[in-house]
């Protein structure tokens, strides 16, 4: 149980070290919301019911008065390997396993639990190699990572607050209140060159500062948890994984602004993270760390988590505050800036859940450590949801300055082609920063990715999406999903990106649809720059960018759609032109049975052929070729 009013965090921490001091092992599912939607919960609950079984102590929720000794079964948030979750950890062997099933628990408690042996067959292997993994230190995808932010992700529970405090947590929020001013806060996180990861970069302490610096006792601050762009999910698995530290790092910015409130923005379709984030308020509060007297020091910082409606636009800070007051979210003109005038019209300083995150991580290292990592303009780390075409999707944390190669093919573990299978020579590009971030090419490989080289190709990082593309891939139909999104999710306040990306989209289906003709590339750039600099806010402004980032490296690609009326890969249904790769037909005849026209001709262990007029493309030859041989459908 929590002592009510303890705000002793050595105390906190000795009661933990004691009710762990006879855990022989621990057993952790990781249950951040992939492998929860893999069956992770049944797996805790096949572990528990193993071990009962078997007659082997275990304890499912820590007590300090209890006895906690034999197996400690707990759950964590994501653990960041989520192409091979659900993923068991088991400590102090150090072992992970991977695609655990409820049916494995049983050999889990009987070779490991028992017979302290490695279940060999739930080890990764690698996929370059064949050898078996014992735990993240032999696996490239963890061991080719820097975690600072994820550091605390996987490994403890994310709703014991006793854990965290264990662990070194909240010292860095009690330094700042106890033993630093408010300008020295904002000093050190200015020196540290931290600069927000939601996606502009602009420099975290100087934002604080100029907070710090507005006239008025009541001040506000805001995790802005509004992560809505496709395929990303970096901050919400922090919430899931590391909620305290989200509550730290809020602490520490309240301390540097003189914030006495704060709001922790959640959008709704993070039930999960929504759930963490309040007990972890809670926690902290039933322990007097969050309440009317902040460490001892007399003065309140109080916190409350809010559910967003799930708007695209509500990531911009305007358009969060306007939610957060009852109003439609909606992007107002800057200035004023919240830094002047924010929620219901008082000094706000908003950062995303990042870079609050890092905030006690700078406090602990100090300015010059901290900036030991990333580059000299982009000191730190920064996490990626590395989605798409690659061989180890997840959750990842590299310092800024890897390249896209180290990351695609080092952490990633290569490019897959539409089998699932390694392709050394498939990357075509990769979209980083989702909606409003850019497209990367072969070409930018081996660039040192921060936020300003970033910026001197059109691109950005963005708040953290990865999505790798390759060969197969048609560029146009992923500009034109990127614009269906931003089209779907434009807030209509200014006509700009309300009509003008309606148009682009139509452009699009123009393009793909075969229906373009030569002046239509013109056209959609002019349209699309007309966006960029006319728009309201951010998010209307960068709407266009994977437009014009994929006409800057594949016009050629766009062209083929328009001059040629043919999609080069084949994905663009209208336009696809069914062909037989010769080098890849083995004449099998499959294709020739199950042709519903018969359009498919060619004699057997040769190459056959596709008569593409007769071809009414219903793709059942492709479904039963078994070598990939027809592109087109």
């Amino acid at each position: 149980m929590i002592a009510e009013g303890t705000t002793d965090l050595g105390v906190v921490a000795k009661g933990y070290a004691a009710a762990t001091a006879g855990r022989e092992r621990r057993l952790i599912v990781c249950a951040g919301t992939g492998c929860v939607a893999n069956g992770a919960l049944k797996v805790h609950a096949a572990l528990a019911e193993r071990l009962a079984a078997a007659g082997v102590k275990a304890t499912l929720e820590l007590r300090e008065e209890a006895d906690n000794s034999g197996v400690h079964l707990s759950r964590s948030g994501c653990q960041g390997f989520c192409q091979m979750g659900p993923l068991v950890t088991v400590e102090p062997d150090g072992l992970l396993y991977t695609r655990v099933k409820p049916e494995d628990a049983e050999e889990i408690v009987r070779t490991t639990v028992i017979g302290r042996q490695a279940v060999e067959r739930l080890l990764y292997v690698s996929p370059t190699d064949g050898t078996r993994c014992r735990g993240v230190g032999d696996i490239p995808f963890y061991a080719r990572q820097a975690r600072r932010v994820l550091r605390r992700c996987g490994v403890i529970d994310p709703e014991d607050i006793r854990e965290y405090i264990a662990g070194g947590g909240y010292a860095m929020a009690r330094k700042a209140w106890r033993d630093m001013t408010p300008e020295a806060v904002c000093r050190e996180v200015l020196a540290s060159g931290l600069r927000g990861r939601g996606g502009s970069g602009f420099p975290t302490g100087r934002k604080w500062e100029l907070t710090r610096m507005q006239p008025g006792s009541k001040k506000y601050v805001i995790c802005n948890g509004d992560e809505g762009d496709p395929g990303a999910f970096m901050d919400r698995s922090v919430m899931e994984g590391d909620p305290h530290a989200v509550i730290e790092g809020m602490m520490i910015a309240a301390r540097a602004v003189g914030a006495d409130e704060g709001w922790v923005y959640v959008r709704t379709e993070y039930p999960l993270a929504v759930k963490r984030m309040r007990r972890a308020v809670a926690d902290a509060e039933a322990m007097g760390l969050l309440g009317g007297n902040v460490f001892g020091t007399g003065r309140a910082l109080r916190l409350a988590v809010m559910e967003g409606a799930g708007a695209f636009v509500c990531g911009e800070e305007t358009a969060l505050i306007a939610s957060i007051e009852g109003r439609r979210g909606m992007p107002s003109p800057k200035p004023p800036f919240p830094a002047e005038r924010g929620l219901w019209g008082k000094p706000t300083v908003i950062n995303n859940v990042e870079t609050l995150a890092t905030a006690p991580y700078v406090l602990q290292t100090g300015a010059a450590e901290y900036r030991r990592t990333g580059t000299e303009k982009s000191p730190g780390t920064k996490t990626f949801a590395l989605t798409g075409h690659v061989a180890n999707t997840g959750l990842i944390e590299v310092p800024f300055g890897t390249t896209l190669r180290e990351i695609v093919f080092h952490v990633g573990g290569g490019v897959t082609d539409r089998r699932g299978r390694i392709d050394p020579e498939g990357f075509k590009a990769a979209q980083i920063g989702g909606p409003s971030g850019g497209c990367l090419t072969s070409e930018h490989l081996d660039l040192p990715l921060d936020f300003d080289s970033l910026r001197g190709i059109g691109a950005m990082v963005g708040s953290g999406g990865l999505v790798v593309m390759n060969r197969d891939t048609c560029i146009v139909s992923v500009a034109r999903f990127f614009m269906q999104f931003t089209q779907n999710e434009s807030c209509g306040k200014c006509v700009l990106c309300r009509e003008g990306t309606r148009q682009m989209l139509a452009l699009l289906d123009d393009i793909t649809e075969g229906r373009a003709d030569p002046g239509t590339l013109a056209l959609l750039e002019q349209l699309a720059r007309a966006v960029s600099k006319a728009s309201l806010c951010g998010l209307g402004k960068t709407a266009p960018n994977p437009v014009l980032s994929t006409l800057r490296h594949f016009r050629a690609e766009y062209e083929a759609h328009i001059v040629r009326k043919r999609c080069p890969t084949g994905q663009c249904k209208a336009l696809a032109v069914p062909e037989v790769v010769p080098a890849l037909c083995k004449g099998c005849g499959l294709c020739v049975r199950v042709c519903p026209v018969s359009a498919i001709e060619g004699e057997k262990r040769r190459a056959h052929r596709i008569d593409a007029e007769r071809c009414v493309k219903c793709g059942a030859c492709a479904r039963v070729c078994k070598f990939s041989a027809i592109t087109g459908l």
